[in-house]
């Protein structure tokens, strides 16, 4: 009974998302804003009801099934992927790339702010040593 509560709470935040998405018009699908509303839901509780915690395993256990639409989808549009198969390669390519630089940037900005060095440290406290 529990794995039941814990999809309709996922099923209730879906529809939620959509509901607002639709009234609202905002430019982003229903079932993220649903997940974005669950996941400050759970942050405000401060844990994971045990319904949603079994609901959530058992969907996770079987994540390689839920990408067969994807795959038959993709066979479906076979013909058109053959047709377009350029741009495609180069924009998965192009956004790759930026991807991977992008998250560069912003590694080595983040470590560069939350890492202190001991010299910026010395330079701060006028060269004394720590005591």
């Amino acid at each position: 009974m529990q794995f039941l509560n814990g999809i309709t709470l996922l099923l209730v935040y879906q529809l939620v998302g959509e509901i607002i998405v639709r009234l609202l018009g905002v430019p982003i699908p229903g079932p993220v804003l649903g997940m974005v509303m669950l996941f400050l839901t759970l942050m405000v509780r401060g844990a994971v009801p045990a319904a949603l915690d079994q609901a959530s395993g058992a969907l996770l256990s079987h994540l390689s099934l839920l990408f067969v639409p994807a795959g038959v989808g993709m066979m479906v549009h076979f013909h058109r992927i053959a047709a377009e198969w350029v741009p495609i390669t180069l924009s998965l390519l192009l956004s790759t790339a930026i991807t991977l630089v992008a998250t560069a940037l912003i590694m080595q900005f983040t470590t560069r702010w939350l890492v202190r060095s001991p010299e910026a440290d010395d330079a701060e406290q006028g060269g004394r040593p720590n005591a």
